[in-house]
């Protein structure tokens, strides 16, 4: 019984513990990239953006249209606006999934 009540105790507290959930989402990390916001088309849910690197995309420095994850984003950013942002590959589409001005 004691046992149980050990292996339980210990399930619990890896699952509970922060660094689980590091693991649980390893491969779906975002880094944070630099960008120039160059366009926005808020009818269409894009954005095109002058980046810094995008490692999890093996993605160079370049300017680029992405999707919106939240068509909301693009109501925070204009033309020339320094920003912070993470991307994916989203159902095959280039998608910026945060975004926010850079301070």
């Amino acid at each position: 019984m004691r046992l149980i009540l050990w292996v339980a105790l210990v399930i619990v507290t890896i699952t509970a513990s922060p660094m689980s959930s590091v693991l649980a989402h390893e491969d779906r990390h975002h880094p944070v990239v630099a960008g120039t916001v160059t366009k926005v088309d808020a009818s269409a849910g894009k954005i095109t953006i002058a980046h810094d690197a995008i490692p999890n995309l093996e993605m160079e420095g370049m300017t680029m249209v992405f999707k919106a994850a939240n068509p909301a984003l693009l109501d925070a950013v204009k033309p020339g606006d320094a920003i912070k942002f993470t991307a994916d590959r989203v159902n095959g589409q280039l998608t910026v999934m945060e975004l926010e001005t850079a301070r």
